[in-house]
């Protein structure tokens, strides 16, 4: 997914020209020796080498890899620990690959918010897929957000039964669900269950839940859920409202088609795109 060129071109650029070297030649060595002790004290000597306080400012026209640095902000010292992991990684997969998931077993929260936020970028990310899991178990949020928004990992490589887990909990921790990435793609049905229990709990406890919430439902639509639709089309809140008309309406089914026909204002907005998903609390 990135270029290691580009990396190392960030590293020289940002950082002192000693550091680099040393980094360099220390990656040059763990290609020779295969030496877990050698991996495990360069990766602890990096924070003394590269200042995680430094912004990097990224130029456009860069690679897939650094277009996702650039997106989250990534400091230097971000973008060395993932530069090593990630070089060891390249010359020995089979040998590194237990020593760099040991690595992540003892890290600090901020070593554990990295890894996780880039993880998609090592080479064979799947094999971190145990951790990325134990991920949704937290309830420290930098920790739960990091694999949880604006990260394609957990699409790519989640089942559903861990794909829901993550996604209910995000609700329940009040996280920005809009910026969780394949919605629509990983919907399903058990999901749908999931959300509509989740919301008649919350309602029984005079409860809000984010609106964003029910835009995986609209192609399970099953008369529980439709009555869900309709209270939310009744409700006073606007955005509940918005959320119900745009899964009646992605819905492609008979009966939300004709809920949503009883409210033509919104239902105009939703057809000529004045409401969507990317923009509902707008």
């Amino acid at each position: 997914m990135h270029n290691h060129k580009e990396i190392k071109d960030i590293l020289e650029k940002y950082g002192q020209l000693e550091s680099l070297t040393w980094l360099t030649e220390r990656i040059t060595k763990l290609a020779e020796s295969k030496s877990t002790k050698d991996l495990y004290m360069a990766y602890s000597l990096l924070s003394s080498k590269f200042d995680a306080s430094k912004p990097v400012l990224f130029t456009n026209g860069e690679g897939e890899g650094l277009v996702y640095f650039k997106t989250h902000k990534a400091n230097l010292l971000q973008i060395a620990r993932i530069y090593l992991l990630s070089e060891v990684l390249r010359q020995d997969q089979e040998f590194y690959t237990p020593k760099v998931a040991n690595i992540i077993q003892v890290a600090d929260t901020g070593e554990l918010e990295t890894f996780l936020k880039y993880l998609v970028l090592l080479p064979n990310p799947e094999a971190y897929k145990q951790t990325a899991v134990e991920a949704l178990r937290t309830n420290i949020a930098i920790i739960f957000d990091a694999i949880t928004l604006n990260n394609p990992y957990p699409a790519k490589y989640f089942n559903d039964q861990q794909w829901n887990q993550m996604y209910l909990k995000a609700a329940f921790m009040e996280r920005d669900l809009s910026q969780i990435e394949s919605v629509d793609e990983r919907a399903n049905e058990d999901l749908t269950r999931i959300i509509s229990d989740y919301a008649h709990e919350r309602w029984a406890a005079s409860r809000k839940i984010d609106p964003m919430f029910w835009r995986p439902v609209s192609k399970f639509l099953n008369e529980e859920l439709l009555q869900d639709m309709k209270r939310l089309l009744e409700s006073e809140d606007i955005i509940e409202n918005r959320a119900a008309a745009l899964c009646c309406y992605c819905s492609r089914n008979d009966k939300a088609f004709d809920l949503l026909n009883n409210y033509p204002e919104l239902k105009k907005k939703v057809v000529e795109k004045e409401i969507a998903w990317n923009t509902l609390k707008q």
